[in-house]
């Protein structure tokens, strides 16, 4: 059950991303980041194969969050609820805050 927790980078990455946004896809975790699509995907369906992370889409957008069922959520979110407290302030505060513009009412596409 944990080894799908464990392993990289990019693994931690997402959990600590949709652990301080309640969700997340993966392109956005790749712009926040800075990185590259492709490895984020990847461990986004470990761990959802995994039993830790849902999906369901949204349109055309895959949304992950936290599978409710996931025997272990309380320990994980406590985890990395712990390790967050280490992370520098500015790198907190810039995981938690998500900033996105309302869009004006009969605004075209």
């Amino acid at each position: 059950m944990l080894e799908s927790l464990f392993g990289s980078i990019n693994k931690e990455r997402v959990l600590f991303f949709i652990y301080a946004r309640s969700q997340g896809h993966a392109r956005d975790m790749a712009r926040f980041y800075s990185c590259s699509l492709t490895p984020l995907q990847r461990q986004l369906e470990i761990l959802e194969r995994g039993g830790v992370l849902v999906s369901s889409l949204v349109g055309r957008t895959r949304l992950y969050t936290f599978n409710s069922r996931y025997p272990l959520l309380s320990e994980v979110t406590a985890l990395i609820d712990r390790a967050l407290t280490f992370y520098p302030e500015e790198e907190r505060t810039r995981l938690q805050m998500e900033r996105q513009r309302p869009r004006r009412a009969g605004k075209p596409l």
